[in-house]
């Protein structure tokens, strides 16, 4: 009698939202979804971190460590570090963006769309600020109004929140010695970011059972009524001239999935948005939001399995 063949096994994919941070968060969801899927498929797995790894809680420093060091300890696993809002001001401020030929003035034609909001926001004016993008002014200011009303919280010094950033390096808030605290290596992981995935042949579960589609990953998501084959170029060549990407940094405009990823089936995946939100091949995780007693969560495809940093797992395997 023939042997009856064993059912394929899909490469495991980890959907990591916003860390912001919270190192021991990190730790914990790492250790999570290990006893998850196993050490077998989890040691080969597909890692996508959604962004913003920085501001807000206490361990920026500690957190990028512990992502550049991930593709050595675990070679049998593909990584990918997504940028998000945060980490590409952080970047500006300390001079690791992705480089791209600009006018003599650097990015100063960056700051005219918020020029408006300079005195509220308190943007940084010290050491270079001269020819800063706007966004790393924004990061590094002192903010007039220290109470966030949508929140219910304190900024944390910028609007931003970025005063626990500097404080991981050792720096004051607003201070330009953060560009020499930073070391080397985090400054070109930083630069290294990347805008968009994209990843053909994800296995997903959905209401027909298993199915294999595209995948694109941005930190916000893609415009829903802008032509989408512009933005991913755009996404790809990593353009800083632009104030502000709405792709990294959207809200309503980048919530819903565009026409034409859902029309072919692709799946959008995010985090950005402080939500857990799952809407056919619309995947948005960040159900933290940086928020200190919130969870940070990850999903795992192609079963859509929630994990959260919070749950208790043992490991049955």
């Amino acid at each position: 009698m023939a042997d009856v063949p064993k059912p394929r096994e899909e490469r495991a994919v980890c959907l990591i939202g916003d860390v912001h941070g919270y190192m021991s968060k990190l730790e914990r969801l790492w250790r999570n979804l290990e006893s998850a899927l196993g050490t077998s498929s989890f040691e080969t797995a597909l890692i996508i971190f959604l962004g913003d790894y920085c501001d807000r809680g206490p361990d920026t420093s500690a957190v990028i460590d512990f992502l550049i060091s991930l593709p050595s300890r675990y070679p049998r696993q593909s990584h990918v570090f997504l940028c998000g809002n945060h980490d590409f001001a952080f970047a500006a401020f300390i001079g690791a963006l992705p480089q791209h030929v600009l006018p003599a003035g650097g990015f100063r034609q960056t700051w005219d769309e918020y020029l408006q909001n300079e005195e509220r926001e308190g943007w940084y004016k010290g050491e270079g600020y001269e020819v800063m993008h706007v966004q790393a002014r924004r990061w590094a200011g002192s903010i007039k109004e220290k109470f966030n009303a949508k929140k219910g919280i304190n900024y944390q010094g910028s609007i931003y929140d970025a005063e626990t950033t500097f404080k991981s390096y050792g720096v004051p808030h607003g201070h330009p010695d953060l560009m020499k605290a930073v070391p080397k290596e985090h400054k070109e992981f930083l630069a290294d970011l990347v805008w968009v995935h994209e990843e053909d042949n994800v296995c997903i579960q959905t209401s027909e059972g298993l199915s294999y589609h595209k995948l694109i990953a941005v930190h916000a998501g893609l415009v829903t009524k802008r032509d989408v084959e512009s933005q991913l170029k755009m996404l790809r060549s990593r353009d800083t001239s632009q104030p502000k990407a709405a792709n990294l940094s959207g809200r309503k405009d980048v919530w819903d999935i565009p026409k034409a990823l859902a029309d072919e089936k692709i799946i959008e995946v995010s985090g950005h948005h402080g939500a857990l939100h799952i809407d056919g091949l619309r995947l948005i995780i960040d159900e933290s939001g940086g928020l200190k007693d919130l969870p940070l969560a990850a999903m795992i495809l192609p079963s859509k399995r929630i994990i959260r940093d919070t749950d208790v797992l043992v490991d049955q395997h």
